[in-house]
């Protein structure tokens, strides 16, 4: 039988120690990873991909050891709200560097829009994000959520600095910022078995009390825009000029599909997509199309509602039967061919 007790510094824990119950005695169990020549990257990752429960049971990994501009984080989380969470792994104690390296990730990761967030989730899990969500949080509302509205820093590590731990707290408690740290247990026993156990500094309802707090939902629209031709032009020129995923699927393949056509269903542009080249197969261009139509949607962009039109045939929030209105084709063929040189 093997009992564990958290030693605590104030309300936080520092390090967690094992004894094993043999004969009716307490014997203390001091065993690491490098001792039993368990390493980072070859085990820990692994056990945690394995089950991310241990990371927290609101949080799905959608990325691993992923490129930011100060270099590689090891895991990219999502929870169920939305946030993006940066989670850091440490064979041995945490040091308070640890923090700032998050930080500066979490940085650039802030500035991710949801088509690369989302093709790191298809190449990790082979789902698309909306898919991933839906089949992780089945009880969620996946039009409700926010995406990286809110970043989380998760600490992973076997100890804790004391400084790192005042860090956590103080920022936590007077700046509301989403941080914590889990401190990790590894057990070898007598018999060979291996245990792994978990505490947290700050209290998992606290901190998602925090995250809660900071999300906003993005104001959705149908209304189009009503903007002068040359304001609209230029409008449409920003935002297709743009280095996103889904501004470039509209200027390479949505817009000259719809000008081809009268109007486009969502099966039908599917199929555009996949003979234009712009998806493998209908399942990859129905979310790329989901994405387009995520876009169309958002209330500030409203000067793509008055050039592009659409029903809701079938479901109330599912957007169909796409068309460029009649009197801006002309328009938009202009942008499109001012865009190409």
């Amino acid at each position: 039988m093997v009992e564990e007790f958290e030693e605590i510094n104030n309300i936080m824990a520092t390090e967690i120690k094992t004894w094993e119950i043999i004969d009716g005695k307490l014997t203390q169990i001091s065993t690491t990873l490098a001792d039993n020549n368990r390493k980072e990257r070859e085990h820990l990752e692994q056990w945690i991909k394995s089950n991310p429960e241990i990371l927290g049971d609101d949080i799905v990994i959608i990325g691993e050891q992923i490129q930011t501009k100060s270099g590689y984080l090891d895991f990219l989380g999502i929870d169920d709200s939305g946030n993006l969470v940066v989670v850091e792994l440490k064979r041995d104690k945490l040091p308070r560097e640890v923090l700032s390296q998050a930080l500066d990730y979490a940085s650039d990761v802030a500035t991710w829009d949801i088509d690369k967030i989302s093709e790191y989730c298809l190449n990790f899990t082979g789902l698309s994000l909306i898919d991933c969500l839906s089949e992780k949080f089945p009880e969620k509302q996946i039009e409700d959520l926010s995406i990286n509205q809110v970043q989380r820093l998760l600490l992973v590590g076997f100890a804790v600095e004391e400084s790192l731990s005042r860090m956590i707290e103080w920022l936590s408690t007077n700046y509301n910022l989403s941080v914590n740290a889990i401190v990790l247990n590894y057990v070898k026993t007598q018999s060979g078995d291996e245990l792994l156990s978990r505490t947290v500094i700050i209290p998992e309802e606290v901190e998602k009390e925090k995250t809660n707090k900071k999300k906003f939902v993005v104001e959705m629209s149908n209304e189009p825009g009503n903007y002068d031709r040359d304001t609209l032009k230029e409008q449409l020129k920003q935002y297709l000029s743009k280095n996103l995923f889904s501004s470039q699927r509209m200027r390479d393949y949505f817009l000259p599909a719809l000008l081809k056509h009268k109007t486009l269903t969502r099966e039908q542009m599917r199929k555009e997509f996949v003979k234009q080249g712009a998806a493998t197969d209908e399942s990859q261009a129905g979310y790329f199309l989901s994405l387009i139509s995520s876009q169309l949607g958002h209330k500030w962009k409203d000067y793509l509602r008055q050039v592009i039109s659409y029903e809701f045939p079938n479901f109330a929030w599912e957007k169909d039967n796409f068309k460029i209105r009649e009197q801006f084709k002309e328009l938009v063929s202009e942008v499109l061919e001012e865009l190409k040189t």
